[in-house]
């Protein structure tokens, strides 16, 4: 199912912090929404996954309009990963995964295993969340989001907690997720992750009147010298080497 975005404006405590977004994601993608700072980028995540309502325009999963959907069944549809990482119960990390499958009012072991392997949290499973790192934490609550199996998954800094060897692992999993027909968006500061993971991305620019919508493509197209320059400020260029790109940032 398509999540389309249609003249998407947004909200939060009186602000408007999204204007005039129109977007269709389409799964089997990995999506990258990028920006500075203040741009939208976690207003536009929550705006996808029908948890700030919108003041102008639709978000739609296909036909259905989120703002219809019963809570339920956009909660089967959609998980959403916020960038936040506390848990509000000291459960063990088995547990808290197995949170992911109250949507679907069933136990979903065999889920609930398969995320637990996907994160590389077997060894994890007994300890109480309290004594988990930042990293692993992260994991945790990711692994809760991948054992509801989502139609999409939208994740806001997934990989900001993580060192270099969980970060591939996790992209490889969002990857494998997309080849079997998932949808994935992802809200990335790391331009050079966004570049080399990601099949489209979105940049967002703060303007007066809330983030706006300024590139939308390919990575090579909408993470380009000029984009950077106008979004972040900064001179920068793309060096290639072995099918990968990376960034590098002009010193004043």
């Amino acid at each position: 199912m398509n999540l389309v975005a249609d003249n998407l404006a947004l909200m939060r405590g009186g602000t408007t912090v999204v204007q005039q977004v129109s977007a269709t994601l389409q799964p089997g993608r990995i999506t990258a929404i990028c920006g500075p700072n203040g741009a939208g980028k976690t207003s536009l995540l929550m705006g996808l996954a029908g948890l700030l309502k919108p003041v102008v325009g639709s978000v739609k999963l296909d036909d259905a309009d989120l703002s219809s959907m019963a809570p339920r069944a956009r909660a089967r549809a959609l998980g959403y990963l916020p960038q936040s990482a506390d848990i509000a119960w000291d459960v063990s990390v088995e547990s808290l995964v197995a949170l992911g499958r109250l949507p679907h009012r069933d136990r979903g072991e065999e889920q609930v295993e398969a995320a637990i392997a996907a994160l590389a949290l077997e060894q994890l499973r007994h300890r109480p969340a309290s004594r988990l790192s930042g990293g692993e934490r992260a994991r945790a609550l990711l692994a809760r989001v991948l054992a509801g199996t989502p139609q999409w998954i939208l994740a806001d800094e997934p990989l900001a907690a993580l060192d270099l060897a969980h970060q591939m692992t996790l992209i490889a999993h969002l990857k494998a997720c997309a080849a079997s027909g998932q949808g994935v968006a992802i809200v990335l500061h790391d331009l050079a992750l966004a570049m080399n993971h990601a099949d489209r991305v979105l940049v967002l620019r703060s303007c007066d009147n809330g983030g706006r919508l300024v590139a939308d493509g390919a990575p090579e197209q909408a993470l380009s010298a000029e984009t950077i320059a106008n979004g972040w400020g900064v001179e920068a260029e793309w060096v290639a080497r072995d099918g990968k790109r990376a960034l590098l940032i002009a010193s004043e």
